[in-house]
């Protein structure tokens, strides 16, 4: 039995109800009000004064807050949920990529990603060549402590056949250094495989409570694959210039790859949302020229390849993309949910008036540092220019870590009251 809320609508309704208002603002629809939208991050621990570690560390605790927190919020949907991660089997990993709240930052600190070479300028041969022996020898065991042994193996390839191969990487796996990893992969396996089944329960609990969420892993830009974990930013910057073909020959294999695995996804008639970011493809990481050659086709591919899976693109387009608006005006109407970070919301309001809903773009520093009336004034001009005729979603620009509660409420509640379409 669905769960009575005070307003006499079950959950279940309600969930119905705001699915409708975002489904109708990204198909360009007028809804009966603008809707709200928000991932909450690491909000919750900040709003009910528990750790942040929390979110890694303790996973009823977290998803309690994380209860709590939408239903004292009461958006139209939460556009990404803040999951419980696996602490203790990131730790028998010992990812260098990466450092989370009570592993490398304090308790009460956001995660940090840290940016790396992690494969060499001179190892694109390698990497297309064998990529699987690549991934084994050479890059797991720069990213990872516990497989750092592991460039100890033979090279797959170079085994031969029979027992003799057979007896060659069991002697390698024998090496006392090799064994010592493989028990710490062990070790990691099993407590991740516990996490694996709790994640679509956590996001589950959140729709229960009447929210509707997207789903991650919608997929990206091939290029962000390759800068983000690959040759890190400056290393693909350069690869631009020094060793273009290389570059674009690796893109087009993640490509390949990537619209596979989507070609493999079950055909939607429900219209899902997927989430997906975009890192280094905004205005100040390349020229248009160079967007148009290394990151657009095949980013502009994923999309295209999700939306024909009858899902739609709910994309975070991180930093500013003013400049590449236009391109976004090429991608099938109301198909698209747009994210902008920094980009001129006004600017792409014009623009993509007639094509994309626009979700965005209330700033971090106004919900962290501003007053509720600066809150009310933003929304008051941000709903009446862009959210004008419809095709607007209000969200913060980033997610609100440090947001004032008192902000975070007069964001929604003032959207709420002024966001109504007569």
């Amino acid at each position: 039995m669905a769960i009575k809320t005070t307003q006499t609508k079950t959950t279940e309704q309600l969930y119905q109800e705001r699915n409708k208002r975002i489904s109708d603002a990204i198909q360009l629809k007028i809804p009966d009000r603008v809707p709200v939208d928000i991932a909450f991050g690491y909000f919750p621990a900040k709003y009910l004064g528990i750790p942040v570690s929390t979110a890694y560390y303790d996973y009823d605790t977290w998803l309690a807050a994380t209860k709590k927190t939408v239903l004292d919020f009461e958006p139209d949907g939460v556009f990404y949920v803040n999951g419980f991660s696996p602490g203790l089997a990131m730790e028998y990993i010992d990812p260098k990529s990466v450092k989370w709240p009570g592993h490398g930052v304090p308790a009460d600190h956001g995660h940090q990603a840290i940016e790396g070479e992690w494969m060499k300028a001179d190892e694109y041969d390698q990497l297309l060549d064998d990529e699987g022996d690549y991934l084994l020898r050479v890059y797991l065991p720069r990213v990872s402590g516990a497989m750092e042994a592991l460039k100890m193996l033979p090279k797959m390839s170079s085994l031969g056949y029979g027992y003799r191969g057979a007896m060659t990487l069991a002697e390698a796996l024998a090496k006392p250094e090799v064994a010592a990893a493989i028990e710490q992969l062990q070790k990691a396996g099993r407590e991740s495989l516990k996490w694996r089944a709790q994640i679509p329960e956590f996001s589950r609990e959140i729709e229960k409570l009447g929210f509707p969420i997207n789903s991650a892993g919608g997929g990206g830009a091939p290029f962000d694959s390759i800068s983000d974990n690959l040759r890190g930013m400056s290393g693909a910057m350069l690869d631009m210039y020094r060793q273009p073909d290389k570059l674009l020959e690796t893109i087009e294999k993640i490509l390949s790859r990537t619209l596979a695995r989507i070609a493999a996804m079950p055909q939607r008639t429900d219209n899902p949302r997927a989430f997906m970011a975009l890192h280094r493809g905004s205005d100040g990481f390349m020229s248009l020229k160079q967007f148009e050659k290394f990151y657009w086709p095949g980013l502009k591919a994923v999309i295209l390849a999700i939306i024909d899976k009858g899902i739609v693109p709910a994309i975070f387009f991180e930093g500013n993309w003013t400049a590449r608006l236009e391109y976004l005006a090429d991608l099938p109407r109301g198909k698209v949910l747009g994210h902008f970070d920094s980009t001129d919301i006004f600017k792409a309001k014009e623009v993509l008036k007639n094509n994309m809903c626009i979700r965005g773009n209330v700033p971090g520093s106004l919900l962290q540092a501003g007053s509720v009336q600066d809150v009310k004034d933003y929304l008051k001009t941000l709903i009446d220019v862009v959210g004008k005729d419809g095709g607007l979603i209000v969200c913060p620009r980033v997610v609100p870590d440090e947001a004032k509660p008192e902000n975070l409420h007069a964001m929604i509640d003032f959207t709420k009251e002024y966001g109504i379409y007569r």
